[in-house]
């Protein structure tokens, strides 16, 4: 019997790496969309025109969700959809803790609903905040810094309370920073990799960034992804940490793009002294974290057999290239 999926938020970054990964095993795949008319062509997903079905459902329309669950008769629910940019979350904190909590609410109560029905929510390392430890793991203590990351802790907490309380297969993601080529460019690492290709090409000077030494931990949305489908489809539920578990910092991404690009970062002055083609902008500077967002995935890599493909330096050379293609393709 072949399996159904239901994806929310299909066009984003980790949907359409996840449509593409499920259509692959022969997963028939419905997605949720806020207007279908175009959606997958505004989301650079027309590879998947006539291969997925779309249903329209806004998050903050309790109805339409569940119209959504009813209407796919879904196997499996991945629910991706959500605001994902942190800072966002401080203009506006009572729209985002609805549209994550409170989405999340609604499609683990259709789920309930429906026998059998398995759901992974994706949550973020923004739950661990000050844990206190890094890397983190899935046991670290949870204090989050943000509005968003209190939005995710709540979507985090209704899985397990949910699980435990009905004995049913739901399961949270706890992803840390996943990129690739379809990053939009508020996103650092697109905004890295776009700023030197425009560099390469001679169409800019430099790039402007904030503080070189705050570290991150990196990896591939399409790995990711592979990790959700393996957690769903395990013989238990459970929480897992997706992560690389290798901190990098923003110097090391900045580094690794230019040597994708071909570029020497450092350049003779006029005076005959070496100048770096990165700006620091003390605006963007912030104070170093004391438990740096670095995730521990051994319970993924023992239990799932999770592992992934991508490297850092391949991860940083695939954005970088794409980006050189699309300038080249407007010249």
């Amino acid at each position: 019997m072949t399996r159904r999926a239901l994806i929310t938020g299909i066009t984003g970054q980790d949907g359409g790496y996840l449509a593409e990964r499920l259509l692959a095993d022969g997963t028939e795949v419905v997605g949720t969309v806020r207007r279908a008319d175009g959606a997958l062509e505004r989301g650079g997903l027309a590879q998947l025109a006539g291969r997925v079905a779309l249903l329209e459902a806004e998050l903050g329309d309790a109805d339409a969700l569940r119209r959504a669950v009813d209407e796919a008769q879904p196997d499996e629910i991945y629910h991706l959809a959500a605001p994902t940019f942190v800072p966002d979350s401080w203009r506006d904190p009572r729209s985002v803790v609805e549209a994550i909590a409170g989405a999340t609410g609604t499609i683990l109560g259709a789920a309930l609903e429906r026998d059998g029905t398995r759901v992974l929510v994706v949550t973020s390392s923004e739950i661990f905040g000050d844990a206190g430890v890094s890397p983190q793991a899935e046991g670290a203590p949870m204090r989050p810094r943000s509005p968003y990351g209190v939005a995710k802790l709540a979507a985090h907490g209704l899985v397990g309370t949910l699980r435990s309380h009905h004995d049913r297969f739901f399961v949270s993601a706890i992803t840390f920073n996943h990129e690739s080529p379809r990053r939009p460019e508020r996103f650092l690492p697109r905004k890295v990799s776009r700023g030197v290709a425009r560099i390469a090409r001679g169409l800019e000077d430099e790039l402007t960034l904030g503080d070189q030494r705050a570290v991150r931990d990196w990896s591939h949305a399409a790995d990711v992804v592979d990790g959700m489908v393996l957690a769903l489809r395990h013989d238990e539920p459970g929480d897992y940490v997706l992560a690389s578990g290798e901190p990098r910092t923003v110097g090391d991404l900045v580094d690794a793009a230019f040597a994708a690009a071909g570029v020497d970062r450092h350049v003779a002055a006029a005076d005959g002294s070496t100048r770096d083609r990165v700006r620091v902008d003390p605006r963007f500077v912030r104070p170093p974290e004391q438990w740096p967002p670095v995730g521990d995935p051994s319970r993924a890599r023992e239990v799932l057999g999770w592992r992934p493909r991508v490297t850092f330096e391949e991860l940083v050379a695939e954005m970088v290239r794409a980006d050189l293609a699309l300038l080249d393709a407007a010249s």
